[in-house]
Protein backbone atom coordinates (compact mmCIF):
# COMPACT_ATOMS: atom_id res chain seq x y z
CA UNK A 1 0.00 0.00 0.00
CA UNK A 2 1.36 3.16 -1.01
CA UNK A 3 2.13 6.09 1.62
CA UNK A 4 -0.32 8.45 -0.17
CA UNK A 5 -3.38 5.21 0.13
CA UNK A 6 -2.41 4.85 4.29
CA UNK A 7 -2.71 8.45 4.63
CA UNK A 8 -6.23 8.77 2.97
CA UNK A 9 -6.91 5.00 4.85
CA UNK A 10 -5.61 7.19 8.07
CA UNK A 11 -8.01 10.52 7.23
CA UNK A 12 -10.96 8.49 6.77
CA UNK A 13 -10.75 6.50 10.05
CA UNK A 14 -10.61 9.73 12.01
CA UNK A 15 -13.34 11.39 9.82
CA UNK A 16 -15.05 8.46 11.00
CA UNK A 17 -14.25 8.63 14.46
CA UNK A 18 -15.04 11.55 14.96
CA UNK A 19 -19.17 10.87 13.96
CA UNK A 20 -19.48 8.38 16.68
CA UNK A 21 -20.43 5.13 14.84
CA UNK A 22 -21.53 3.77 18.14
CA UNK A 23 -24.51 6.49 18.11
CA UNK A 24 -25.44 6.45 14.51
CA UNK A 25 -28.45 4.30 15.32
CA UNK A 26 -29.75 6.63 18.01
CA UNK A 27 -30.56 9.04 15.51
CA UNK A 28 -31.11 6.86 12.38
CA UNK A 29 -33.73 4.58 14.21
CA UNK A 30 -36.02 7.67 15.52
CA UNK A 31 -36.66 8.86 11.96
CA UNK A 32 -37.30 5.51 10.11
CA UNK A 33 -39.41 3.88 13.35
CA UNK A 34 -41.44 7.16 13.14
CA UNK A 35 -42.03 7.67 9.48
CA UNK A 36 -42.48 3.33 8.78
CA UNK A 37 -44.98 3.41 11.76
CA UNK A 38 -47.02 6.69 10.20
CA UNK A 39 -46.86 5.64 6.31
CA UNK A 40 -46.79 1.90 6.10
CA UNK A 41 -44.53 1.89 3.20
CA UNK A 42 -40.44 1.71 2.65
CA UNK A 43 -39.75 4.58 -0.05
CA UNK A 44 -37.11 6.70 -1.29
CA UNK A 45 -37.56 9.63 1.46
CA UNK A 46 -37.41 6.72 4.03
CA UNK A 47 -34.12 5.80 2.38
CA UNK A 48 -32.98 9.36 2.31
CA UNK A 49 -33.50 10.44 5.62
CA UNK A 50 -32.10 7.40 7.32
CA UNK A 51 -29.22 7.84 5.56
CA UNK A 52 -29.27 11.63 6.67
CA UNK A 53 -29.34 10.93 10.41
CA UNK A 54 -27.30 8.30 9.92
CA UNK A 55 -23.89 9.12 8.88
CA UNK A 56 -23.94 13.25 7.61
CA UNK A 57 -26.09 14.26 10.41
CA UNK A 58 -23.39 13.04 12.99
CA UNK A 59 -20.68 13.73 11.49
CA UNK A 60 -22.03 17.48 11.42
CA UNK A 61 -23.12 16.85 15.11
CA UNK A 62 -19.90 15.46 16.65
CA UNK A 63 -17.21 16.52 14.49
CA UNK A 64 -18.38 20.26 14.65
CA UNK A 65 -17.73 19.37 18.71
CA UNK A 66 -14.62 17.57 18.28
CA UNK A 67 -12.97 20.15 16.20
CA UNK A 68 -14.39 23.40 18.63
CA UNK A 69 -13.72 21.21 21.67
CA UNK A 70 -10.57 20.46 20.82
CA UNK A 71 -8.44 22.40 23.46
CA UNK A 72 -11.23 21.09 26.48
CA UNK A 73 -10.66 17.58 25.02
CA UNK A 74 -6.86 17.42 25.58
CA UNK A 75 -7.84 17.98 29.58
CA UNK A 76 -9.79 15.03 29.24
CA UNK A 77 -8.92 11.66 29.81
CA UNK A 78 -12.54 9.56 27.94
CA UNK A 79 -11.18 11.61 24.37
CA UNK A 80 -9.68 9.08 22.02
CA UNK A 81 -11.78 6.18 21.55
CA UNK A 82 -16.15 5.91 20.71
CA UNK A 83 -16.65 8.49 23.64
CA UNK A 84 -15.35 11.43 21.09
CA UNK A 85 -12.16 11.77 18.59
CA UNK A 86 -8.94 13.38 19.85
CA UNK A 87 -8.82 15.12 16.11
CA UNK A 88 -5.35 16.30 15.18
CA UNK A 89 -5.90 19.57 14.15
CA UNK A 90 -4.58 19.06 10.43
CA UNK A 91 -7.76 17.71 10.31
CA UNK A 92 -10.24 20.02 11.65
CA UNK A 93 -10.96 21.61 8.20
CA UNK A 94 -11.55 17.95 6.43
CA UNK A 95 -13.93 17.03 9.11
CA UNK A 96 -16.12 20.77 8.53
CA UNK A 97 -16.20 19.83 5.25
CA UNK A 98 -16.77 16.22 4.98
CA UNK A 99 -20.09 17.38 7.23
CA UNK A 100 -21.25 19.73 5.14
CA UNK A 101 -20.39 17.87 1.78
CA UNK A 102 -22.10 14.56 2.60
CA UNK A 103 -25.22 16.35 4.27
CA UNK A 104 -25.98 18.92 1.47
CA UNK A 105 -26.61 16.35 -1.17
CA UNK A 106 -28.68 14.10 0.99
CA UNK A 107 -30.56 16.95 2.34
CA UNK A 108 -31.51 17.52 -1.03
CA UNK A 109 -32.89 14.64 -1.44
CA UNK A 110 -35.08 14.82 1.25
CA UNK A 111 -36.55 18.15 0.60
CA UNK A 112 -37.42 16.71 -3.12
CA UNK A 113 -38.49 13.25 -1.83
CA UNK A 114 -40.67 14.92 1.09
CA UNK A 115 -42.51 17.47 -1.18
CA UNK A 116 -44.04 20.55 -0.53
CA UNK A 117 -46.70 18.66 1.53
CA UNK A 118 -45.66 19.60 5.01
CA UNK A 119 -43.86 22.63 5.30
CA UNK A 120 -43.48 21.95 9.10
CA UNK A 121 -41.43 19.60 8.45
CA UNK A 122 -39.10 21.94 7.11
CA UNK A 123 -38.89 23.70 10.07
CA UNK A 124 -38.34 20.95 12.13
CA UNK A 125 -35.72 19.95 9.96
CA UNK A 126 -34.07 23.62 10.46
CA UNK A 127 -34.15 23.48 14.17
CA UNK A 128 -32.58 20.27 14.02
CA UNK A 129 -29.65 21.64 11.86
CA UNK A 130 -29.69 24.69 14.36
CA UNK A 131 -29.77 22.64 17.32
CA UNK A 132 -26.54 21.09 16.28
CA UNK A 133 -24.43 23.87 15.40
CA UNK A 134 -25.46 26.25 17.99
CA UNK A 135 -24.46 23.31 20.62
CA UNK A 136 -20.63 24.11 19.97
CA UNK A 137 -20.32 26.79 17.62
CA UNK A 138 -18.26 30.08 19.34
CA UNK A 139 -21.04 32.90 19.91
CA UNK A 140 -23.94 30.38 20.50
CA UNK A 141 -21.66 27.42 22.68
CA UNK A 142 -25.25 26.04 23.82
CA UNK A 143 -23.39 23.48 25.81
CA UNK A 144 -21.72 25.70 27.88
CA UNK A 145 -25.36 27.20 28.77
CA UNK A 146 -26.69 25.30 32.18
CA UNK A 147 -29.82 23.24 31.48
CA UNK A 148 -29.66 24.55 27.60
CA UNK A 149 -27.25 21.99 27.16
CA UNK A 150 -29.46 19.11 28.32
CA UNK A 151 -32.56 20.48 26.32
CA UNK A 152 -29.87 21.22 23.16
CA UNK A 153 -28.98 17.63 23.56
CA UNK A 154 -32.16 16.07 23.84
CA UNK A 155 -33.28 17.91 20.55
CA UNK A 156 -30.68 16.03 18.55
CA UNK A 157 -32.07 12.79 19.20
CA UNK A 158 -35.72 13.94 19.28
CA UNK A 159 -36.31 16.27 16.21
CA UNK A 160 -35.40 13.18 13.63
CA UNK A 161 -38.20 11.34 14.94
CA UNK A 162 -40.56 14.87 15.22
CA UNK A 163 -39.51 15.44 11.15
CA UNK A 164 -40.26 11.86 10.30
CA UNK A 165 -43.89 12.32 11.80
CA UNK A 166 -44.25 15.55 10.38
CA UNK A 167 -42.55 14.75 6.90
CA UNK A 168 -45.10 11.45 7.18
CA UNK A 169 -47.87 13.69 7.94
CA UNK A 170 -48.89 11.89 10.91
CA UNK A 171 -51.37 13.42 13.55
CA UNK A 172 -50.43 14.20 16.74
CA UNK A 173 -52.70 12.57 19.26
CA UNK A 174 -52.26 12.62 23.04
CA UNK A 175 -50.44 9.59 23.70
CA UNK A 176 -47.86 10.45 20.83
CA UNK A 177 -46.87 13.87 22.57
CA UNK A 178 -46.66 11.81 25.86
CA UNK A 179 -44.34 9.83 23.75
CA UNK A 180 -42.28 12.42 22.08
CA UNK A 181 -42.32 14.32 25.44
CA UNK A 182 -41.02 10.94 27.02
CA UNK A 183 -38.44 10.95 24.58
CA UNK A 184 -37.26 14.34 25.23
CA UNK A 185 -37.23 13.98 29.09
CA UNK A 186 -35.03 10.97 28.48
CA UNK A 187 -32.61 12.88 26.49
CA UNK A 188 -32.04 15.32 28.82
CA UNK A 189 -31.16 12.65 31.43
CA UNK A 190 -28.95 11.11 29.74
CA UNK A 191 -26.75 14.07 28.51
CA UNK A 192 -26.92 15.38 32.12
CA UNK A 193 -25.67 12.05 33.57
CA UNK A 194 -23.20 12.01 30.95
CA UNK A 195 -21.81 15.03 31.73
CA UNK A 196 -21.19 14.39 35.47
CA UNK A 197 -18.12 12.59 34.39
CA UNK A 198 -16.64 15.81 33.19
CA UNK A 199 -17.10 18.17 35.93
CA UNK A 200 -13.60 18.07 36.93
CA UNK A 201 -12.17 19.03 33.33
CA UNK A 202 -14.69 21.20 32.47
CA UNK A 203 -14.32 23.53 35.68
CA UNK A 204 -10.49 23.04 35.18
CA UNK A 205 -11.26 24.45 31.35
CA UNK A 206 -13.57 26.86 32.33
CA UNK A 207 -16.79 25.08 30.72
CA UNK A 208 -20.06 25.44 32.52
CA UNK A 209 -22.77 22.61 32.16
CA UNK A 210 -25.69 21.23 33.70
CA UNK A 211 -23.49 19.20 35.74
CA UNK A 212 -20.85 21.81 37.34
CA UNK A 213 -23.75 23.92 37.82
CA UNK A 214 -25.85 21.36 39.64
CA UNK A 215 -22.62 19.50 41.28
CA UNK A 216 -21.77 15.93 40.20
CA UNK A 217 -24.82 14.97 42.97
CA UNK A 218 -27.73 16.56 42.15
CA UNK A 219 -27.36 16.43 38.69
CA UNK A 220 -27.09 12.25 38.64
CA UNK A 221 -30.42 12.98 40.62
CA UNK A 222 -32.15 14.89 38.28
CA UNK A 223 -31.44 12.86 35.45
CA UNK A 224 -32.84 9.46 37.75
CA UNK A 225 -36.10 11.55 37.99
CA UNK A 226 -36.28 12.81 34.19
CA UNK A 227 -36.14 8.72 33.15
CA UNK A 228 -38.66 7.98 36.18
CA UNK A 229 -40.70 11.26 34.44
CA UNK A 230 -40.17 10.01 31.53
CA UNK A 231 -41.12 6.13 32.27
CA UNK A 232 -44.16 7.27 33.62
CA UNK A 233 -45.51 9.13 30.48
CA UNK A 234 -44.88 6.10 28.88
CA UNK A 235 -48.43 4.83 30.66
CA UNK A 236 -50.47 7.35 28.86
CA UNK A 237 -49.42 5.99 25.54
CA UNK A 238 -51.94 3.26 25.34
CA UNK A 239 -51.32 -0.59 24.86
CA UNK A 240 -48.56 -1.92 24.18
CA UNK A 241 -46.32 1.85 24.59
CA UNK A 242 -47.29 1.55 28.32
CA UNK A 243 -45.38 -1.53 28.72
CA UNK A 244 -41.86 1.13 27.49
CA UNK A 245 -42.35 2.33 31.74
CA UNK A 246 -39.95 -0.73 32.24
CA UNK A 247 -37.37 0.15 30.07
CA UNK A 248 -36.29 3.45 32.40
CA UNK A 249 -35.60 1.22 35.14
CA UNK A 250 -32.32 -0.60 33.72
CA UNK A 251 -31.35 3.65 33.34
CA UNK A 252 -32.15 4.19 36.86
CA UNK A 253 -30.31 1.34 37.83
CA UNK A 254 -27.29 2.61 35.96
CA UNK A 255 -26.84 5.64 37.62
CA UNK A 256 -28.04 5.06 40.85
CA UNK A 257 -24.70 3.99 42.29
CA UNK A 258 -23.78 7.44 41.93
CA UNK A 259 -26.52 9.34 43.52
CA UNK A 260 -24.37 10.59 45.99
CA UNK A 261 -21.07 10.74 44.09
CA UNK A 262 -18.55 13.84 45.13
CA UNK A 263 -17.48 16.24 42.85
CA UNK A 264 -13.46 15.13 43.33
CA UNK A 265 -14.84 11.66 41.93
CA UNK A 266 -17.06 12.67 39.60
CA UNK A 267 -14.77 10.43 36.82
CA UNK A 268 -16.11 7.18 38.41
CA UNK A 269 -19.73 8.02 37.01
CA UNK A 270 -17.53 7.01 33.44
CA UNK A 271 -18.53 3.09 34.62
CA UNK A 272 -22.54 4.00 34.71
CA UNK A 273 -22.19 5.90 31.34
CA UNK A 274 -20.42 2.67 29.75
CA UNK A 275 -23.24 0.96 30.75
CA UNK A 276 -25.57 3.61 29.69
CA UNK A 277 -23.80 3.30 25.93
CA UNK A 278 -24.58 -0.21 25.97
CA UNK A 279 -28.46 -0.28 27.64
CA UNK A 280 -29.27 2.05 24.17
CA UNK A 281 -29.03 -1.22 21.86
CA UNK A 282 -30.67 -3.45 24.57
CA UNK A 283 -33.43 -0.86 24.63
CA UNK A 284 -33.56 -0.02 20.63
CA UNK A 285 -34.46 -3.81 20.20
CA UNK A 286 -36.83 -3.50 22.95
CA UNK A 287 -38.75 -0.18 21.52
CA UNK A 288 -38.52 -2.18 17.98
CA UNK A 289 -40.35 -5.26 19.34
CA UNK A 290 -43.31 -2.70 20.88
CA UNK A 291 -43.47 -0.82 17.39
CA UNK A 292 -43.83 -4.36 15.67
CA UNK A 293 -46.34 -4.98 18.43
CA UNK A 294 -48.46 -1.50 17.87
CA UNK A 295 -48.86 -2.32 14.19
CA UNK A 296 -49.88 -5.56 14.60
CA UNK A 297 -52.45 -4.66 16.72
CA UNK A 298 -53.72 -1.74 14.50
CA UNK A 299 -53.21 -3.81 11.21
Amino acid sequence: MTEMATSTLWKTRQVLLSSRPLSWINTAFPFAAAYVVSTGRVDALLVAGTLFFLIPYNLLMYGINDVFDYESDLRNPRKGGVEGAMLDPGLHRTVLASGVLSAVPVLGAMLVFGGTGHPWSWLVLAISLFAVVAYSVPGLRFKERPFVDSMTSSTHFVSPAVYGLFVAGATLTPGLVALLVAFFFWGMASHAFGAVQDVVPDREGGIASIATALGAARTVRLAIALWAVSGLLMLATGWPGALAVVLALPYIAAAWPFRSIADERAEAANAGWKRFLWLNFVTGFLVTMLLIGWVLLRS
